[in-house]
């Protein structure tokens, strides 16, 4: 028998207790509560029958802490265990230190920096063996220079007694720094601290901050005490890079054909190498093919979370030496659309899809028998699958919606299968789709490999959502809400909302396979990327859901949601009037309004209910309904006020009736202070009408979006060790801050976009280290655009934020540009990153001559054309002497290099 004394340094509040659980008999079922051994200990004991069949030779554990609701949090697992099968003692003695998952050294063992970003550290000596010592030390260093390794010292003669010319060098064992040391005859309690010395020189370097650490107790002959110390601690160790966003497609290459391609990644990767970037952010590169024309360009809204795009293949690597013959009209047709200003993607989709049934018909006996390729089917067929033949079927339909199939449109796994198998028999319109996929893997894994080789590490995008009309959807329909659509409510880029046209996910099923489907969509991205933004990362905390007979964003709400009761508005002295409050309010004052003479043109859309207000016809109830109607009509100048102006007649309701609630419980429509409606009401009823609003948005849903996200986002952090990065901004609850802050997830602060109301803009010096700084996004004008915008802003921040007198420049001149790029590059956050647009703005040679030709999206256009492409080639950028040199020394004065 051996006896283990688990202890914890952790102080807990009121109502809080520790748990422990592992891979013990003991500990494997439901955690054990700990007990409370005094303000800063929790301890727990339990006897072991070490030569049981079922005790593992290495027990794995860690601590949970459980709050007064119920609910528990694990500390992040960092690896502490006991090596039973080398310990020869009869008692052991545990003192460990909590692991919180938002500590800041937590992210640099993730996989940017594991992999690529930090050096190797190689310890100087060899673990030592357990027999013969007392006492194994056990401490986390992972910022350290080359050639730097970490050592003990303390007050005791086992341990040096503080001569910084005679450590004790620790070995790495993990994540750990490990020594094994005998304190038989030490005299206790121990003072001790870790030191890190240079292994070259043999040098002392420096010992950790703060107070020395305390080993209180004695020594034992069969005993061994394990102690896991955290962190090394250093008050400085802050980690801080620069990275460039640019989309893949709108990179170009003297070879491109129109569009950048996965093999362009490389040249981006020796422009940063040479600049002293070490991140390149991507967005989403997923396949996004569903009619084949220039509405596929937008890049969330993928057919498959995991097939790559065939719009980034480079058609001449696939070719190689064998098959140029079929590249006989490349360089006619490369020249043609590569001096196009912006991306022709139907052009060049079309060109690249003639060129690659080409190569396929060239090229499938081979590719079939091909030992890399069945390695690739066979790691990848849960997905891989599925999507062949969905292509096919989609090709085969001339539709993406699998509703309209003529077969198969509902999910048959057999069936797929088998016509899916690969061989002689396999329809070309299914083979080819193999084809691509392996040669789009093989090239973009080809280009991560020589970015990490050159010290740059790649940052993807996971979009919040997939097409309706998707492959997902199609093969897993229980995981999604198809019946309503994912969005965002009204801001200043869209004051009628976003509808991006996404089912919502179905979170509960979700959770039922421990989310099996996001990990799998984790493991995926993990080939390519070592970091990603989670796009819109507060739908894990609630969506704003729209009903699919809605158009615009501003007919939705958020889900979960503690709705209103109509009992509320009586307590309140507010009449409950269901057809006013509910229903579209259309006085006469609201058309002479909106539409003044004209009016008469709503007359075939709208009923008189003799009252002075009106009804609007049944066959136009709706968003969707109106939208297809006119649809159907001459795209006129006329037609499009009358649409517009029925879908804000639409929109003009106070509350939005929960669906089976049977007219008891409501949701308050977005912005409903703004409506006619609203402002129609009596003085009374505005004023508690908007007593409800604040309380509704603003109040009493925190705690279940809290709750909400702690069932998801804790779990899909776990599946990776990929650098996770939110994007969290818009309407964001008082909660979502804390918990990104508990999860360790980084937040994204741009200057002109602060979080704390009542500013006008973000200071970058005030960003926390966990956080992505960016002065603009793809979703936004870039600093030389957003300069030309608003004068009256401009100005302010040419007087308040940059500190100059005077009047502020008409033009962002290329110093302006400058000044706000050092301002972020001086951040305290980890990562600065830029799109590449505001980068080339600091020099006038290389700039756009115009501004707006470099903006990537715009919100507000529902069916933006996604299309922006560099103005120089990549080739260009790299000989660009001067303007790299320049951006070169911003980026290492500031200490991001």
């Amino acid at each position: 028998m051996i006896k283990i004394h688990f202890n914890i340094r952790f102080s807990t509040r009121f109502g809080q207790s520790l748990l422990l659980t592992g891979n013990i008999p003991q500990l494997s079922g439901e955690p054990v509560v700990m007990n409370y051994l005094n303000e800063f200990f929790w301890s727990y004991d339990l006897e072991l029958d070490n030569t049981a069949s079922d005790i593992p030779d290495v027990i794995h554990y860690k601590y949970l802490l459980k709050d007064k609701t119920g609910e528990t949090n694990a500390e992040w697992d960092d690896g502490k265990t006991i090596e039973l099968h080398k310990i020869t003692a009869e008692e052991i003695f545990v003192t460990d230190t909590w692991n919180f998952t938002g500590q800041a050294e937590n992210a640099l063992y993730t996989a940017p920096f594991s992999e690529v970003l930090l050096p190797a550290q190689k310890p100087q000596v060899k673990p030592q063996p357990y027999r013969g010592n007392t006492h194994v030390f056990k401490v986390k260093a992972p910022l350290l220079a080359k050639n730097e390794v970490i050592c003990l010292l303390g007050s005791v003669p086992q341990l040096g007694e503080w001569n910084i010319d005679q450590p004790l060098w620790m070995s790495k064992e993990g994540c750990w720094w490990t020594l094994k040391v005998n304190l038989l005859k030490a005299t206790f309690p121990v003072a001790y601290k870790y030191v890190v010395y240079n292994s070259k020189t043999k040098a002392f370097v420096r010992y950790e901050d703060g107070d020395n650490r305390l080993l209180p107790g004695n020594s034992a002959k069969k005993s061994v005490t394990i102690l896991h110390d955290g962190f090394l601690h250093f008050n400085d160790s802050r980690w801080r890079g620069t990275g460039v966003a640019i989309p893949v497609f709108s990179l170009r290459s003297a070879n491109g054909l129109g569009v950048g391609e996965f093999t362009d990644i490389c040249l981006l990767a020796d422009w940063a190498k040479k600049t002293g970037i070490k991140l390149i952010q991507l967005l989403p590169v997923n396949d996004t093919i569903s009619t084949y024309t220039w509405k596929d360009s937008y890049p969330y809204n993928a057919v498959s979370a995991f097939a790559l795009h065939p719009l980034y293949l480079n058609i001449e690597a696939v070719a190689g030496k064998e098959d140029t013959a079929v590249l006989r009209t490349l360089n006619k047709k490369r020249k043609e659309l590569n001096q196009l200003t912006e991306v022709d993607y139907e052009a060049v989709l079309n060109y690249k899809w003639k060129l690659v049934r080409e190569l396929y018909k060239a090229q499938k006996e081979s590719f079939f028998a091909n030992e890399a390729f069945r390695a690739f089917l066979e790691e990848n067929k849960k997905w891989l699958t599925p999507y062949v033949v969905y292509s096919y079927l989609r090709d085969k339909n001339k539709t993406a919606d699998f509703a309209r199939w003529d077969q198969l449109s509902v999910y048959d796994a057999k069936a797929v299968e088998k016509l899916a198998l690969p061989g002689a028999r396999i329809p070309d319109g299914i083979g080819i789709y193999y084809f691509v996929q392996y040669h789009l893997h093989v090239q973009l894994k080809a280009a991560v490999d020589y970015a990490h080789k050159k010290g740059v590490v790649l940052k993807g995008d996971i979009a919040i959502g997939v097409s309706p009309h998707s492959c997902d959807a199609w093969m897993e329909p229980a995981l999604f809400h198809l019946d309503m659509q994912a969005g965002a409510p009204p801001d200043a880029f869209a004051v009628r909302g976003q509808n991006w046209g996404f089912p919502t996910y179905n979170w509960k099923r979700m959770e039922l396979d421990g989310f099996e489907w996001w990990q799998r969509r984790f493991r995926q991205m993990s080939y390519y990327f070592d970091a990603f933004r989670i796009d819109h990362i507060l739908g894990f905390f609630r969506i704003w859901s729209i009903p699919v007979h809605a158009v615009e964003g501003v007919m939705g709400h958020f889900v979960p949601a503690v709705p209103v009761h109509i009992n509320e508005f009586a307590q309140r002295g507010i009449s409950f009037d269901y057809n006013r409050f509910c229903n579209p309010y259309i006085p006469d004052e609201i058309l002479n309004a909106l539409l003044g003479e004209k009016r008469n043109l709503l007359e075939e859309y709208l009923g008189d209910n003799g009252d002075g207000t009106y009804f609007i016809k049944e066959a136009f109830v709706t968003q969707r309904q109106v939208e297809s109607y006119f649809a159907a009509l001459e795209n006129t100048e006329e037609n499009v006020i009358v649409r517009d102006v029925l879908y804000e007649l639409i929109s003009n309701v106070l509350l939005l009736e929960v669906e089976g609630s049977q007219g008891q419980q409501f949701h308050f429509r977005i912005d409903m202070e703004k409506t006619t409606s609203f402002r129609l009401l009596d003085v009374h009823d505005q004023y508690h009408f908007m007593q409800l609003y604040i309380d509704y948005f603003y109040r009493r849903q925190d705690a279940l979006w809290a709750k909400q996200a702690m069932r998801t986002l804790p779990a899909l952090k776990k599946a990776t060790n990929m650098l996770v990065c939110g994007e969290d901004l818009g309407m964001v609850p008082a909660c979502v801050p804390e918990i990104m802050r508990q999860l360790g997830i980084l937040s994204l602060e741009i200057q002109r976009m602060p979080k704390q109301p009542g500013m006008e803009f973000f200071k970058p010096e005030y960003a926390p280290y966990l956080s992505v700084i960016t002065p603009s996004t793809h979703d936004m004008s870039t600093i030389r655009g957003w300069w030309e915008e608003d004068r009256g802003k401009t100005q302010r921040f040419f007087n308040h934020e940059m500190q100059h007198p005077g009047l502020a420049p008409f033009y962002c001149e290329s110093w302006i540009d400058k000044a706000i790029i050092i301002q972020h590059l001086y951040s305290p956050a980890m990562w600065s990153i830029f799109q590449l647009q505001d980068l080339m703005g600091i020099d006038n040679r290389i700039r756009r001559e115009n501004p707006v030709e470099e903006r990537i999206n715009v919100p507000a256009i529902p069916r933006h054309y996604w299309r922006y492409r560099m103005h120089i080639t990549l080739e260009q950028l790299l000989k660009e002497k001067d303007f790299n040199n320049e951006l070169t020394s911003y980026i290492h004065s500031s200490g991001r290099a």
